[in-house]
């Protein structure tokens, strides 16, 4: 999914008593426990992390961020990542996790509002992002803030047709 442009981002903010912070040295083992539990699509291994992201920890905390619940356990978190490969600079809304019991509160947006907003901070000028089309949730939400569909084949194309007609 892509965004044209990171201005007009919709703002949300958090209810009482929840934060996002951003990485500190050791999110990673939160990290990989968020994703362990919220993601069934993707495998997870200590290694992963590493992989995804290197081991910048000045770029991580300025790219990286944590939802906390009320108490302070980290129960979500995104990324606002970019694209090696970009010769336009596109940012990337990366690996936006949710612990599953903490789900469908509208905890989200802020989150995301916080990604996309850092990517336009950074100097990106459009962002996209990757996405499972089982996630009919997750892509209802980054219709709200302005991603469309992308598709890159037949299937992909097919996909967006179809979920024109479940909206």
């Amino acid at each position: 999914m892509t965004r044209p442009d990171l201005e007009g981002l919709p703002e949300f903010a958090l209810p009482a008593d929840f934060r996002i912070d951003p990485y500190a040295p050791g999110a990673e083992r939160d990290w990989l426990a968020i994703h362990h539990r919220s993601d069934r699509y993707n495998t997870f291994t200590e290694e992963t992390f590493a992989h995804q992201f290197g081991e910048d920890e000045a770029t991580l905390r300025q790219r990286q961020f944590y939802l906390r619940a009320p108490g302070g356990a980290r129960i979500g978190t995104a990324t606002a990542w970019f694209d090696h490969d970009s010769p336009l600079g596109d940012g990337q809304v990366h690996w936006v996790a949710i612990l599953p019991e903490w789900q469908g509160r509208g905890l989200a947006k802020p989150l995301l509002s916080r990604v996309c907003t850092r990517l336009r901070d950074l100097g990106h000028r459009r962002a996209f992002l990757k996405t499972a089309s089982a996630r009919i949730p997750a892509i209802r939400l980054y219709i709200k803030f302005g991603f469309a569909g992308h598709p890159r084949n037949e299937e992909e194309r097919q996909f967006w047709v179809d979920f024109r007609g479940l909206t």
